[in-house]
């Protein structure tokens, strides 16, 4: 099994699950064999045992983001609330916030469970400041936050929002250097990503559920997932394959793949724990335009991620590509910014992956019942939770079930795909670059730059 991240390093060998051995039929087959395709297989098979579901996935299981990203299982909107309110109304947003922030729990139930050794270890999550504008803006975030949940209706109470924090308290949790505040969710649980596909992996053939590795889908059609080593007909086929969607035929614009890279340092000493607090795991992302997000590992490592190569030309995949050596340095750097005792601690690992962006980066989870295709993704980063969650909406959905989860207002098409190249490539390398100028900006001025902004405007992110 290639190595797709150090965390998959980390695992015990294994043989590989058989390739597809040629043609076959099933109820459902699942093109991809991440967080997404493994909770959809895993839940449905538990509903509903007699039903005949396959997974295809082109390396091997946990290839994509699920083994390769930050391990925070984060129970918070992608994007924040406002996002969703032109899908669903803010009845829509408030429950789809407590079904998001209830997943996490979801999550843990099933590891312990089906006794997933992952490190689960639920902390939440830090959003720290360290200048006065990070500070300004976490403040103007919670007080807009709170605004939004006085409104909120008696039959349908919000669940414990977040808090903000003096630079006393923060620290009292992690040192961070020159920490001035942050914001404190509660919502959000620290984890070995690759260690939990695996182990969900396990859980679902435990369950039923079959797994072909080395089974790349070129084309998804009503009815079959399209292989060079045979069709597979079902009677609803997922699409299940995040940011390599741009490899099925037809898909090509349909999610960005957008670059993320991490580093990994050495197991720290006790006395350099002492040091630094991080007692309870909680995950951690700093307060900047391009932001460093990061978590202490079960075997006592730090791992951060941040943006290295943000797209590449004709929506390709870095996968396994050495990271850049600038990216290394800088990831390195803004660690030494934020812990600088850690200035001499080694790097023991690096790679990157990518994250599925739609054009409106909205997520989105579906089936349509006339062609039988089912989706979902585009979770812009935050996949970890919300990957269970569109699991069970798409269980219920293929059982033909109406639940609270089938009207999430989430559930529906993706938005209008991406622009063709090159106006892909340049209109992504812009927004990068616009953000760079923004944090330099800001940091050296202490005034919020409007070039952060145009970033918004030309991405056609929502602000939040």
């Amino acid at each position: 099994m290639r190595a797709a991240s150090f965390w998959t390093s980390q695992l015990a060998e294994e043989a590989a699950r058989p390739a597809l051995p040629g043609p076959r039929g099933a109820d459902v087959c699942i093109v991809g064999g991440g967080f997404t395709g493994l909770w959809t297989a895993y839940e449905l098979k538990r509903a509903a045992p007699e039903l005949d579901v396959v997974v295809l996935e082109a390396e091997h299981v946990g290839f994509g983001a699920s083994g390769r990203n930050g391990g925070w299982v984060l129970g918070e909107l992608a994007g924040g609330r406002d996002t969703w309110v032109a899908r669903g109304g803010r009845g829509g947003a408030l429950a789809l916030e407590q079904a998001i922030r209830a997943t996490v729990d979801e999550v843990g139930a099933v590891v312990a469970r089906e006794d997933i050794d992952c490190g689960w270890a639920k902390g939440g999550s830090l959003h720290v400041a360290r200048t006065p504008l990070e500070l300004e803006r976490l403040r103007a975030e919670h007080v807009a936050d709170g605004a939004w949940r006085a409104q909120g209706s008696p039959a349908s109470p919000p669940t414990e929002g977040r808090t903000l924090l003096s630079a006393d308290e923060a620290a009292a949790r992690v040192r961070v250097d020159g920490v001035r505040g942050a914001l404190f969710s509660p919502h959000c649980a620290r984890v070995q990503p690759a260690a939990l596909a695996h182990g969900l992996a396990a859980a679902a053939e435990r369950a039923g559920v079959v797994v072909h590795e080395r089974t790349r889908v070129s084309e998804i059609a009503p009815g079959v997932a399209r292989t060079a080593l045979g069709d597979v007909r079902a009677r609803v086929v997922v699409r299940a394959t995040e940011g390599y969607t741009a490899g099925l035929k037809g898909l090509e614009r349909r999610l960005l793949p957008m670059g993320s890279s991490m580093i990994v340092t050495e197991v720290l000493d006790d006395a350099t724990w002492t040091q630094l607090g991080w007692e309870q795991a909680e995950t951690i992302l700093d307060g900047r335009r391009l932001y460093a997000y990061l978590q202490r590992s079960p075997d006592g490592r730090i791992a951060i991620g941040g943006r290295g190569v943000p797209y590449r030309f004709g929506s390709q995949t870095a996968r396994e590509t050495p990271v850049e050596a600038a990216t290394v340095a800088e990831l390195g750097e803004r660690l030494v910014e934020l812990f600088p005792a850690l200035r001499d601690v080694a790097v023991a690992g690096s790679w990157q992956g990518v994250l599925g962006v739609p054009r409106d980066w909205r997520p989105a989870v579906g089936l349509d019942r006339a062609s039988g295709l089912a989706w979902a993704g585009g979770y812009v980063g935050e996949g970890v939770a919300a990957a269970n969650l569109a699991g069970r909406t798409l269980r219920d959905l293929v059982l033909e079930r109406e639940t609270e989860l089938t009207r999430l207002p989430w559930v529906g098409r993706f938005g209008r795909a991406w622009e063709p190249e090159p106006l892909r490539f340049a209109g992504v390398r812009i927004v990068h670059g616009l953000m760079e100028a923004a944090d330099r900006r800001e940091r050296s001025t202490g005034r919020a730059s409007k070039l952060a902004r145009a970033a918004e405007l030309v991405s056609g992110r929502p602000a939040h």
